[in-house]
């Protein structure tokens, strides 16, 4: 069954997984960690592998109907077959900002269902923010001041608002991207928080032209277009999951316009 009641359900445990999560990581920071490095040179911590624990413990006891696809498993050599509904989880996105100390890192659990995400949780846990939503069910944000509902916002008449990679904020792309638009201000950070941003109305635009993995895009996509906005490939086709390697090609995130 896939009824309404049912992702309330299943968005509910991701919130409650992802909160615990983010938790678990602020206090892996405030202990200190060691940085490592895994095969494909990216970095991995404690907090990372402690969070995807508390996150695929969870989601495997409460529904074990669903397969779940974890990056670090994945990086361990334990790939799960994914169905055709099935977890996304990234339990640390942006370990190399979390790694440098920067706050710009998330928590990731997304919902995969026939090759499109359809429900997400992000936590953002040096903000205290939750988001959470999926298709038909809208988008919602959880911090400091209360529980309400997100929406994307019309490009503003002084220009967009655009969200760029911390890591290729040189990239000569996303220079030619911008010649000739109406850009108010170029924010260049880490993580998914950038499509975060465009999902809530304080932002407009992400263009993404680097390859990214599919845990990347899961969760933070079903947030953003439960909120109105849309994310397409660079040749105007829609992004699938569930391919070999798991891998992204670059992207282009919008909001209302």
């Amino acid at each position: 069954m896939d009824t309404e009641q049912d992702r309330h359900a299943l968005l509910a445990l991701a919130v409650g997984l992802a909160e615990r999560a983010a938790a678990a990581i602020i206090a892996v920071k405030r202990a200190g960690f060691v940085v490592q490095r895994k095969s494909d040179a990216t970095y991995v911590t404690a907090a990372d592998r402690i969070a995807e624990v508390i996150i695929v413990d969870g989601l495997r006891e409460a529904a074990p109907h669903l397969p779940v696809v974890a990056e670090e498993e994945v990086a361990g050599g334990l790939v799960t077959a994914p169905g055709d509904a099935y977890w996304l989880v990234d339990p640390l996105d942006g370990t190399r900002e979390f790694a440098r100390g920067t706050p710009h890192y998330a928590v990731h659990i997304g919902l995969v269902r026939n090759g499109v995400p359809v429900l997400g949780v992000v936590a953002v846990p040096e903000f205290s923010e939750v988001f959470w939503g999926g298709a038909g069910l809208g988008a919602w944000k959880r911090d400091a001041g209360g529980e309400r509902a997100i929406r994307v916002r019309p490009a503003p008449a002084e220009g967009l608002v655009v969200m760029g990679s911390a890591h290729h904020a040189n990239d000569p792309r996303l220079a030619a991207w911008i010649a000739g638009r109406a850009v108010a201000r170029v924010e260049n950070i880490g993580s998914s928080i950038k499509m975060l941003r465009v999902a809530e109305g304080a932002a407009d635009v992400h263009p993404r032209f680097q390859a990214t993995m599919e845990w990347d895009t899961a969760a933070p996509q079903a947030v953003l277009e439960a909120a109105g906005g849309s994310l397409r490939l660079w040749g105007g086709g829609a992004l699938r999951y569930g391919k070999p390697g798991w891998e992204n090609p670059g992207y282009l995130v919008t909001g209302a316009a």
